[in-house]
Formats: structure tokens, C-alpha cells, sequence
């Protein structure tokens, strides 16, 4: 990387200053020279409409230019004042003549303002390490719906290199196996690929289409306020677990457990066909339990446990009566609607 390069990434020019700090117009770009070094050399400085940077700097007294100040591996004394002296011009240019962006791609900085202006929400630089990520938060619940990253592209796809900015965001699986099919979509970098997808911030997907699906993964992080905090409904399958049969053995019983559940929350068992009925009520009364699969090829989990509270006679709150309540899908856990609580606590 150059020393302009370097100096003036995140940077966007500013044509209204650049003129008045003595640039002048020339066809396709601007021009400016400066003196240094007492008179005996001058920086020839080029900035186009794209905002790239080039600097030469000629030696006056042989009337050719000079590039020692760029030799890499180790300058003399005199080439390092000439560097500095250069660098500093450039940082004064950068500093009266361009508008500081958060990140490098034009439509890496669109997103962010669309972001700020919907949800207003400014990019958080939260690892020193990684100066060029950034998270997005909901202000409410302090979660991540977005995450703006600078990488290889090779670490997204093999065939290719070069640096390139992604946002990742969090999707439907159902989706993010559709979004893969097509151009710009990757599977997710350093986050859950089934919930996460990676999109490229190349004007290879549209704005437009960016913030639908931004849309999508706010609303995850979005506080229900009408939902009641500590109840959940979970789905269960009785094709992989007999819950009759363990609750004869023990009315407490282990569960997988969802990431957000907490010690006295409240869990309502929604059990699949042939039942298609909240069936249990349970307790959770302990939760980070490690559990490992008899079955080696799948991963260690967290599960919890639960006691009975309460069993529902089936069909009392069937699929069809939980519609009434707002519930059109049950495939994962989920928070119990305020309304349906005080339906269930009230009448049953």
C-alpha cells in the first residue's frame, strides 16, 4: 500500500475546499504543487474525481524526480525528512480538502447512512485489532443485527482476492439457503452460517435489497412489548422424544436449551402432528447443563431442566386457537404473546 493509499482510505474529497485550498481544475482531475526543503524540491500532488491520491515529489536542482523517500526496507535521514515533510502535506490536504467515512466502499458508507437515518443507530468500532469492523446494535435490546467487515475476498470464495468490505446479517435459514444461490451472497464470515449470511458490499446486490433484508434482521432483536418476557413456547417433536413416557418416570425432565432462557421462565411445550397442540407447562429450574450426542458427528450442546407444572388437554389450545393470538409458526423457541398468557392463565 502507498503512502497515499494508507493516508487517505476512508476518506471522500470535498470539491467545494479543495478549490479554495489552491487546487486548481485541470481535464479529469486536480492539480496542486508545493516547494519543501527550502526551496529545493517540489510535490507535484494529483487527486481525481474517484478521490485517489498520487504524489511525486522533483528535485529542483537535477530537474528530475525523486523517489528515494519511497525505497522500502529502510530510508537514509535525508529521505526520511523528505518523507515527512511529504506525509505532513498530504495529512493537511486530507484534513482541510476531504470528509472523513466510516469505511472504504462507496456502498459500504450508503448503508450506514440509510441505517443511521432508519434506525439511528451509528456504527460501533469495537476491536482495536480489527480497526475496519463494525457492529450495528439495537439500542433497546443491545443486540447485533449487522456487522460491516473488511477481508480477502479469498477468504469468501477461493478463486478471487483483493479487499473488499461485507456486512453480515441474520436471516431465516429457509432464506439464506435461497440468497446463496445468487450473486453477492456468501456463507457467513466469523458468524453462525444457518442464521448468518454474508452479503458483498460491491454494488453487486442493490441498496434497495440490502436494507429489505437489514429490515429482517433488526426485527430479530426487537423487544416485543407484547409478549410476556420470561414464557416461552417451544416446539416438540414427538417422533424424537416420547415426553409421556419420560414425564411417567419423572415429572422433571431435560431439554434443549435456547440461548436466552433464564432460571424461572416459564416454558409452554407446543407438540407437533399428530397432537398440533400446546400440550405442557413447565418451569425451568436449571439451565447450562452441557450435553453430549451418543451420535459423535453431532456437536456438544447446552440443555436445561424443566418440571411440570401443568398438562393441557389436547386440542384446549390447538394451532388453530393459537392463530388467534398472532402465532403462524412454531419452529423454534419463541416468546409467549402477553394475550395468549392471560388467556391460558385466566380460562384454563
Amino acid at each position: 500500500m502507498t503512502i497515499e493509499e494508507e493516508l487517505f482510505r476512508r476518506t471522500k474529497i470535498d470539491f467545494d475546499k479543495i478549490s479554495k485550498y489552491g487546487f486548481k481544475k485541470d481535464k479529469y482531475s486536480y492539480k496542486y504543487s508545493k516547494n519543501i526543503m527550502d526551496n529545493n524540491f517540489r510535490v507535484d500532488i494529483e487527486i481525481n474525481e474517484d478521490s485517489i491520491v498520487k504524489g511525486k515529489i522533483f528535485d529542483l536542482s537535477f530537474d528530475g524526480e525523486y523517489t528515494n523517500f519511497r525505497v522500502e526496507g529502510g530510508i537514509g535521514s535525508f529521505a526520511h525528512q523528505v518523507k515527512e515533510k511529504f506525509e505532513n502535506l498530504l495529512k493537511d490536504i486530507r484534513n482541510n480538502c476531504f470528509i472523513q467515512e466510516f469505511f472504504i466502499y462507496e456502498q459500504s458508507n450508503r448503508i450506514v447512512k440509510a441505517i443511521k437515518e432508519k434506525y439511528g443507530d451509528d456504527p460501533k468500532f469495537e476491536w482495536e485489532k480489527f480497526p475496519g469492523y463494525a457492529t450495528f446494535r439495537n439500542k433497546d435490546s443491545k443486540k447485533w443485527y449487522g456487522i460491516i467487515m473488511n477481508l480477502d475476498k479469498n477468504k469468501l470464495d477461493k478463486k478471487t482476492n483483493g479487499e473488499v468490505e461485507i456486512i453480515d446479517i441474520k436471516l431465516e435459514p429457509r432464506k439464506i439457503e435461497d440468497l446463496l444461490k445468487m450473486n453477492g451472497f456468501y456463507p457467513a464470515y466469523h458468524m453462525n452460517k444457518k442464521s448468518w449470511i454474508s452479503i458483498i458490499l460491491d454494488d453487486t446486490v442493490s441498496d434497495e435489497k440490502i436494507m429489505n433484508l437489514i429490515d429482517e434482521s433488526y426485527s430479530y432483536t426487537v423487544i416485543n412489548k407484547n409478549a410476556a418476557k420470561n414464557e416461552w413456547i417451544i416446539p416438540a417433536n414427538p417422533k424424537y422424544f416420547d415426553i409421556e413416557k419420560a414425564l411417567k418416570e419423572n415429572t422433571t425432565i431435560m431439554w434443549k436449551q435456547s440461548t436466552n432462557i433464564k432460571i424461572n421462565d416459564i416454558v409452554y411445550l407446543y407438540v407437533a402432528e399428530p397432537c398440533s397442540s400446546i400440550m405442557y407447562k413447565f418451569k425451568v429450574i436449571e439451565i447450562d447443563i452441557p450435553y453430549e450426542y451418543t451420535d459423535k458427528n453431532l456437536k456438544m450442546q447446552k440443555v436445561m431442566k424443566i418440571d411440570l407444572l401443568t398438562k393441557y388437554e389436547k386440542g384446549k389450545l390447538s394451532f388453530s386457537k393459537l392463530k388467534d393470538f398472532g402465532i403462524n409458526a412454531i419452529r423454534g423457541p419463541r416468546y409467549m404473546p402477553l394475550a395468549l398468557s392471560k388467556y391460558i392463565n385466566e380460562k384454563l
